[in-house]
Formats: C-alpha cells, sequence, structure tokens
C-alpha cells in the first residue's frame, strides 16, 4: 500500500513504485485525447476504480484526466502518470504529429508522479516530436521525474530494410537515447525478433496490446514477451474496452508480477 508522499519521492523511489521488483502493469486511458467517443472510456471514474481495484501500478492520461482523478488513486498501489503529447484524428496529414501539451512543472502539482511522451518515428512530423521529447526528459531529469517514452516505428518514411524488427528495435534505442526511463513497445511477431528489441537498450520496455484482439492471444503474446526481456505492459484498449477491465488488469498482473500462466491468470479471473 502507499505509504509516503508522492511529493517526498526522488526518481529511483518513484520508479520503485511504478516498476516494483521492475516489473510494471501500466494501463493508459489516454485515447480520449485522439479519439472519443471510446468504448471504455465514457465513465472514467468506474474505469479508474477498476483498475486501482485490480492493482495496476500506473495509469496514464492526459493532465485534465489526472487533475480530476488523481485522488481516486490515494491509499492504492497506484499512480498516475501524465501524458503531453496530443494529436487527434480530425487532423488529416497531421494525424501521426504529435505535438507537446504541457511540461514537466505540471506533473506534481496536478497529481502525477511522472510524465510521458511519444514519437511516431518516419513520420513527416518526427524531428519535431524527437525535440519535445528531449525538451520532456530535460526538464524531468531536472525535477528528479521518471519519464516514460511511447516510441512507435510508424509512418511512410521508415527505412527497415534487413531489420527484422521493422524499426522497434531502433525505436526502443531512441527512447533510451533521448533520456527516457522507460520505454513502451510494441510486440514484433515473434520471440526470436522481440529478444533483439529487448536486449538492445538497459532500460524496462513495457510491450503495447495492439489492436484489440481475444483476451487469450493478448494474454499469450505478453507471456512470451515476458519470457524475451520485457519488463511488462503499457496496453489500453485490451483492458478498458472489455467488458470487465478488473478482470482482464488482474490476469496481468498474475502473469507480469507472479509469473502465472495464462490459463491460471484466465481461470482465476473468470475469463474463460
Amino acid at each position: 500500500m502507499y505509504q509516503a508522499s508522492r511529493h517526498d519521492m526522488n526518481k529511483s523511489e518513484r520508479l520503485n513504485r511504478l516498476l516494483p521488483n521492475g516489473r510494471g502493469v501500466w494501463i493508459p486511458i489516454d485515447h480520449g485525447m485522439s479519439d472519443f467517443p471510446t468504448a471504455g472510456l465514457e465513465d472514467t471514474e468506474y474505469l479508474i476504480r477498476e483498475l486501482t481495484d485490480a492493482g495496476v501500478n500506473a495509469i496514464i492520461a492526459h493532465k485534465g484526466v489526472v487533475s480530476h482523478y488523481h485522488h481516486l488513486c490515494d491509499g492504492t498501489n497506484t499512480s498516475m502518470v501524465i501524458h503531453f503529447s496530443a494529436s487527434t484524428r480530425h487532423g488529416g496529414l497531421d494525424a501521426d504529429r504529435k505535438v507537446a501539451v504541457g511540461q514537466a512543472s505540471e506533473v506534481e502539482s496536478r497529481g502525477g508522479a511522472a510524465a510521458s511522451a511519444q514519437i511516431n518515428i518516419g513520420s513527416d512530423g518526427e524531428a519535431t516530436m524527437l525535440e519535445a521529447m528531449g525538451k520532456l526528459t530535460t526538464e524531468c531529469h531536472q525535477r528528479d521525474l521518471p519519464v516514460l517514452g511511447m516510441v512507435y516505428a510508424r509512418g511512410p518514411n521508415l527505412q527497415v530494410g534487413g531489420d527484422e524488427t521493422n524499426g522497434v528495435a531502433h525505436a526502443a534505442r531512441i527512447a533510451f537515447e533521448i533520456g527516457c526511463d522507460v520505454g513502451k513497445t510494441t510486440w514484433t511477431g515473434d520471440e526470436k525478433t522481440f529478444a533483439r528489441v529487448t536486449s538492445g537498450v538497459p532500460i524496462p520496455l513495457l510491450v503495447a496490446g495492439g489492436p484489440k484482439s481475444d483476451t487469450r492471444s493478448m494474454l499469450a503474446m505478453v507471456k512470451m514477451a515476458m519470457n524475451n526481456g520485457a519488463a511488462g505492459v503499457c496496453m489500453g484498449r485490451q483492458v478498458f474496452a472489455h467488458e470487465s477491465p478488473k478482470s482482464v488488469a488482474k490476469a496481468l498482473m498474475m502473469i507480469v508480477h507472479d509469473e502465472a500462466s495464462v490459463d491460471d491468470a484466465m481461470t482465476e479471473n473468470g475469463l474463460l
């Protein structure tokens, strides 16, 4: 349970809370910025209560959501991380160009424990996103705050010739080299290539859920990712769009923190 005020923690202590024993289940619910209405996000308070009841380590959201709901995490094992990158589905050709919508000085006063930002490498807005992430990691370094880097290999300008990871290893490396403390990565499709992604950086990497799929397939992917160097998960729709977000979150907690099998995690949480 929560023992110390978030304002009393240094970066190392915050990371230990966000990633106990180096592992974490982080649930991003920032999707309402880019696309709404979104299934599962209509009742934000209910969702956050479901996730805190499941004991997830972090909920990632935009600053307005964190300001309004961070009190729901008081007395729980869950912290909130503020995501500072934004675009919307109405942006046309600019939809993949994430812009900075805040700064590190807001994190603690709004109730957050860490910051997050996104880069889409290979997109036309790559340079702007790199610059924004670099600025955020500098500001957070000065304030002793952790940073999550959501770095994706996506966009028309990707150069992946000869790279079996299709740019995913490079994306993870960018998160590390630009100063992020934790990186969000994507499943490459098989264990061999995913191991190449995780072996290329010394920071913890959390695997994304990808497009909504059946729960067993998703949990099996997480199990394989954990067996090949992942430090946990950072997935949204697979959890919040499910009819029972708490059950899926608890299953993820069992696999990530207790090394449970997929069958045991599903059986224990009524997902069969």
